[in-house]
């Protein structure tokens, strides 16, 4: 039995986390932490609670599933290794450089650590076919759609496949003429890593979206588009357990939930 803590266990993916690690017979919920609806009872023998410390020292599970906020992320990653527990990170909006650090520290602690930008199958399939296209694109953007209350932009769905699709090609531009924009920002934003890439990538916040994204690819006198969209949060939850599974049988730093597919 895999004993499993979940911290933002109140929300909206805490909850269907909660709910699958409960209905899954390998699993076990031993904890549960939130700022919101501290005391309520989940099982007989797990309540929300608001310190991760305490939770973590009294429950010792062997793995986190971290569905918090982009403000919070960093500094709870750190809490559960110096406590030595494996964690599943599914909270967005760590910087590049916080996950170089996150890696450093996790081969100094020896504990493993699994940090996806996106949970879903689909998803995955669409980052891996839109790297494959930029071998043979020059010119690509991409556009992502979430609810508006999502807090960090870009999403970390939108910049893994950006960070992907420049592997296979660091101009996304090309023949583009020179642009002025007559208002900032319509052109979006431009990833860049290690100073290679170009991609336009452009967030947008409002009701009735869950989670989308179109990876749109041009050429003269053809177009392709590979969009993907996330119905409800259910989706996200068969790559958060084979996450989970993973990890308690290996102790490694893995980013991005293709590299155990």
């Amino acid at each position: 039995m895999i004993k499993v803590g979940v911290v933002g266990a109140a929300g909206k993916m805490g909850q269907q986390v909660v709910s699958e690690v409960l209905a899954d017979k390998e699993l076990a919920l031993v904890c549960a932490v939130d700022k919101f609806y501290v005391g309520k009872e989940i099982t007989p023998n797990v309540v929300i609670k608001d310190d991760i410390k305490e939770a973590l020292k009294e429950s010792n599970p062997d793995i986190i599933v971290d569905f918090t906020q982009p403000s919070v992320v960093f500094e709870n990653i750190k809490i559960y290794m110096d406590l030595k527990v494996k964690s599943v990170i599914g909270t967005t909006g760590l910087k590049k450089e916080q996950i170089e650090e996150i890696e450093k520290i996790s081969k100094k602690q020896n504990t493993g650590i699994l940090i996806a930008p996106n949970f879903s199958i689909g998803a995955i399939l669409m980052m891996k076919f839109a790297k494959e296209a930029s071998k043979y694109f020059d010119n690509a953007e991409i556009i992502e759609f979430h609810h508006n209350q999502k807090k960090d932009a870009p999403s970390g769905t939108a910049i893994k496949t950006a960070q992907l699709m420049i592997e296979n090609n660091d101009n996304f531009k090309t023949g583009n003429c020179i642009e002025t924009e007559t208002i900032i920002g319509s052109r979006g934003g431009e990833f860049k890593e290690n100073n290679k890439g170009n991609i336009q990538i452009h967030s947008v916040r409002m009701p009735g979206f869950v989670a989308s994204q179109e990876v749109i690819f041009g050429a003269d006198g053809q177009t392709l588009k590979i969009h993907h969209d996330t119905i409800n949060r259910e989706c996200y939850m068969s790559g958060v357990i084979l996450a989970v599974k993973h990890l308690f049988k290996n102790n490694t730093f893995i980013y991005g939930l293709e590299n155990i597919l």
